[in-house]
């Protein structure tokens, strides 16, 4: 089977035994644990990939947001090299959040029946 690139490698390939109980898992891990409460969401995979797609894409628009105001929020309460580390961990952890919420709507497309295409040129998987 054809897994496209940005798949999480800790889930299963559709299809194969227990897939859906790994993406549970995954999906599980990249939203606050409070969600782990609602088992509507463990019965529901699809439900819990929206929600967790949702949570990831408000977290990216948060860490740009504070990326873009850190320096001029911290700069008269942190030395120098204070704010430069917290510019520096937005830079790692956006990008992050980012392959996270790609990773999150290709999980969200196989729970969804959608099968992943390679494409002959090897641009990518076709939706």
């Amino acid at each position: 089977m054809y897994l496209p690139p940005g798949w999480p490698a800790e889930v299963r390939p559709p299809g194969s035994p227990d897939w859906e109980a790994s993406a549970v898992a995954w999906l599980l891990d990249a939203v606050p644990p409070d969600y782990r409460a609602y088992g509507v969401l463990r019965r529901h995979p699809l439900a819990l990939a929206r929600m967790a797609r949702g949570h990831v894409r408000a977290n990216v628009a948060a860490a740009r947001d504070g990326y873009r105001g850190a320096a001029v929020e911290l700069k008269e309460h942190l030395p120098p090299h204070a704010v430069e580390a917290v510019l520096a961990a937005y830079r790692r952890e956006g990008p992050r959040l980012v392959r996270l919420a790609a990773a999150i709507e290709l999980v969200e497309q196989a729970l969804r029946g959608e099968p992943f295409v390679q494409r002959m040129n090897g641009t990518g998987p076709r939706r």
